[in-house]
């Protein structure tokens, strides 16, 4: 009836379809991103690479999921920060997810001590200190490891496992 109405008007409906045609492309082009991160929210809401709760490191801003929405997702950092990140960046990025499947998770320390340190004592010293630790799980062991010369210390890892990431 509208376009019935248009033609007895005396409007040419090609001109009419020609400027729909252009508003059409113009608004498609505008709603590409919010239709990606729409069908992206969709996909993480069925597939669950991620979940509300997970420690997550994205472009290495470390955090825990808050709120996952159609649109976008939101993490807070460990600085109480909280991070919008759209759909489509979850999807179409490496996420690395610590809590996917276990809290278990490795730990890196890494300790200076002084030139002329006994070496044997540090190494001593570091591994009693893992095995005192009660959130340190046993096995594997924990091992320290002497790493490097350095300007102005002698640089070892002590390299641990965790039963929960977040502590």
């Amino acid at each position: 009836g509208f376009f019935v109405a248009i033609s007895m008007a005396g409007l040419d409906l090609q001109k009419f379809t020609i400027i729909a045609g252009a508003l059409g492309v113009g608004i498609g082009f505008g709603l590409q991103h919010i239709v990606n991160n729409f069908v992206s929210g969709l996909i993480l809401l069925f597939e669950r690479p991620v979940k509300v709760g997970d420690t997550i490191n994205i472009d290495d801003q470390w955090g825990t999921i808050v709120k996952i929405g159609l649109r976008s997702t939101v993490f807070e950092t460990l600085d109480r920060a909280e991070i919008i990140v759209p759909n489509s960046d979850l999807i179409a990025h490496k996420v690395t997810n610590w809590t996917f499947t276990t809290n278990i998770s490795r730990v890196v320390l890494s300790v200076g001590v002084a030139y002329g340190s006994p070496l044997e004592k540090v190494l001593e010293i570091l591994n009693l200190v893992a095995k005192e630790n009660p959130d340190i799980i046993k096995d594997p062991e924990p091992s320290a490891i002497f790493t490097d010369f350095g300007e102005s210390s002698i640089d070892f890892e002590l390299r641990v496992w965790i039963s929960d990431i977040s502590k």
